[in-house]
This record gives C-alpha cells, sequence and structure tokens, in this order.
C-alpha cells in the first residue's frame, strides 16, 4: 500500500467515525461501480448516502477545493449505478462529501461533513 493510499483510508476511517457519530450508518466501503469507486454508502433514516471522502495534508481547504465539477458529476453517475444495481429508489439517493484536513504530523485538524451536494450540469447532461 503506497502512501496515497494509506492517507485515503486514514480518511475514510475519520469520515465513517464521523458519519457514525452523527447517527448514520455505514453500509459499504470502496465500492466499485463501472470505473468509478465510491468511497463510502451510508444509511441516514431512509436516505442512502454516497460519501466521497477528501482527505488533504497541508493548507486549509484543499481538501473540499480538490474536488472538481467533473468528478461530482461521475460521482452522481456512479451514484445512481449503485442504486440500479442495489434496487433501490433514486430519489432516495443523495451525495454527500466528507473533507478531512491533517496537520504536518498526520493529525486529522478539521473534518466538514457537506450535505446534500449539487451536481453541476456538465455540456453531456
Amino acid at each position: 500500500m503506497n502512501e496515497r493510499q494509506q492517507l485515503g483510508g486514514f480518511g475514510e476511517r475519520v469520515a465513517a467515525h464521523r458519519l457514525e457519530s452523527l447517527g448514520m450508518h455505514v453500509i459499504d466501503r470502496n465500492v466499485r461501480v463501472g470505473r468509478a469507486e465510491l468511497d463510502l454508502v451510508a444509511r441516514d433514516g431512509e436516505e442512502i448516502v454516497v460519501v466521497e471522502v477528501r482527505t488533504r495534508r497541508g493548507a486549509a481547504g484543499l481538501a473540499a477545493e480538490s474536488l472538481t465539477p467533473a468528478k461530482l458529476r461521475r460521482l452522481w453517475h456512479a451514484a445512481m449505478g449503485y442504486a440500479e444495481a442495489n434496487g433501490i429508489d433514486p430519489e432516495r439517493v443523495r451525495v454527500d462529501v466528507v473533507a478531512v484536513e491533517l496537520d504536518g504530523k498526520g493529525t486529522a485538524r478539521n473534518v466538514e461533513h457537506f450535505r446534500g451536494i449539487d451536481i453541476p450540469p456538465g455540456e453531456d447532461d
């Protein structure tokens, strides 16, 4: 496992802990949907939540800012593929982002949970 994978795995564990502390239940991790991977899938009441985890070490704001409109659109398409493959009503699916920022020693200094991310339209949408 390389350093990037270790960083991502750590961020996903931190994110899962945050979601569970909010009463959500993580039901899947690192799910492949076509060429995409869903970091976490959780249940929040009646909703199924596809969670993108962004983990960065360095300046504040880098984790959340690393998510591009194109990545959000790919994430949404993967979320819909997950819903279809699992017989989930697409109306019950939402996309959240958890941004984990680490200090230079690798300690989580900030964890932000963004609920119900708006997916920007693309040229192909």
